[in-house]
Formats: C-alpha cells, structure tokens, sequence
C-alpha cells in the first residue's frame, strides 16, 4: 500500500513538473514576442505631432487611449481563453502567434489568469513609414498579477497570486500607407469603422470581428486603422 502512494505522488510530481516545463516555453501574459527585448532605434522615427501633417485628425491622445484599452483587452481574451476578440487588432502573424500559445496552455489544461491590469503609461516614441505601411512605435508601462493554475488540481504551477509584475512593452501599430484618420460623428462613433467589405462589398462595422457577417471572409484590419504588429517586453521587475 505504501509502495502504491509513492508511485501514486511521482506519477502527479512528473505531470506537474511536465506541464511547469511546458508553459516555460509559452509566453503567457509578458505578451512578448520571440525577438527579445532589443528596441527600436528612436532616432530612426519621425516626431509623432508630424503624422497630422498629412492626417489632420490623427489624435495622440485617442492613440494613446486605444493602447491602454487593447492591452486590457487582450489581458481579458487571454484568461478568458476567447482570443478571437483581438483578431481585428493584430496583424495575421501576431495573432496566430499568440493563438498558437495560447492553444498549448489549453492543451495542458491550465488557465493564466491575469488581475488587476493596469495601464500605467503609455508614451508615443514616434512614427516611420514605408513603401507598403505607416507605423506607430510606443512604449506601454503596466502592472498585472500573473499566474497559472492547473484547471484540474487548482495548484499554481507558475507566477503568483500575490506579487505584482511591472512590465514595459514597445508596441509597434501599422495601417496600410496613406490611410487617415476617419472624422468622427457622434458620440462613441469613434469605436465603430464602417468599411466596404472587399469580397462581397457589403459595409460592415468593424468593431468586435474581423469577419464580414454577409459572406465570411476575413478582413484586414490594417487596411483601414492602426493594429499590432509586434510587442517587444523590454523590462520586467516584481514588487507587492
């Protein structure tokens, strides 16, 4: 009997040290991507006040709003495991990358859960463009409690309940080169973007699908406003 409890507790320890080892490789809510934390050259950028020059009702502090936003946003679709709400504001490749993680957390049974989000700062770096996109660099400073818990076990096998994380991103947005910024036209206009859909022509409001609801087909969000490109976790401290 005692010889079968001791087998019993190594077979539990290997598959909480498997699933540990696991979600070591995944990034969780740092929402870092593979690069490293290499920032852009700052230098390279044009002053954020010169995109007005040809888009006259860019607003930094409507930008700067719709950051805070998507980060609790996307802090939410990731513990919720719903992260089909961010695909209107990335690009193809981050959102299947972050997907991609998020389905192996699933896949090891465990949810990261992520409170008290808080955006603490969010600092326009300045802007670059090219042949094909605009782009908007911007360094995001926030806080969160980070951890992961074993669905079945309820044991936390990574981060902590208690301490928070303190963590710097740059962010890079782009939207296809020459777009401007829509007036708006009422109130709380500003969170809906109406647009032709490019298969069937049908106009859609664009603001929770990426989807046309006529025929289907996936829209790119850049073609019409600013969506995530890349995020970079360039510092990370922990304090309670």
């Amino acid at each position: 009997g005692s010889s079968g409890g001791i087998i019993t507790i190594l077979i539990i320890a290997f598959i909480i040290f498997s699933i540990i080892k696991k979600l070591k490789n995944v990034n969780t809510s740092s929402f870092s991507t593979p690069a490293g934390p290499q920032t852009t050259s700052y230098s390279s950028l044009m002053p954020i006040s010169t995109i007005k020059d040809n888009d006259p009702n860019f607003s930094e502090a409507a930008i700067k709003e719709k950051i805070g936003n998507l980060y609790v946003r996307m802090q939410n679709a990731w513990q919720s495991k719903e992260f089909e709400v961010m695909r209107p504001y990335m690009t193809d490749a981050l959102y299947n990358q972050f997907k991609l993680q998020l389905d192996e957390i699933i896949r090891s049974e465990c949810t990261n859960y992520v409170e008290r989000i808080s955006v603490l700062d969010v600092a326009l770096s300045g802007w670059r463009s090219d042949e094909a996109v605009d782009a908007i660099v911007a360094v995001v400073s926030t806080r969160i409690v980070d951890y992961t818990q074993n669905d079945r076990t309820g044991i936390v096998v990574s981060g902590s309940k208690t301490m928070e994380k303190f963590m710097t991103y740059e962010w890079t947005l782009i939207r296809s080169k020459g777009m401007t910024t829509p007036e708006t036209v009422g109130e709380g206009s500003e969170n809906v973007v109406t647009i032709h859909c490019p298969s069937c022509g049908a106009p859609v409001e664009i603001n929770q699908s990426a989807k046309c609801p006529y025929c289907d087909s996936v829209i790119n969000s850049a073609d019409y406003d600013w969506v995530i490109s890349e995020i970079k976790g360039i510092a990370q401290r922990n304090g309670y």
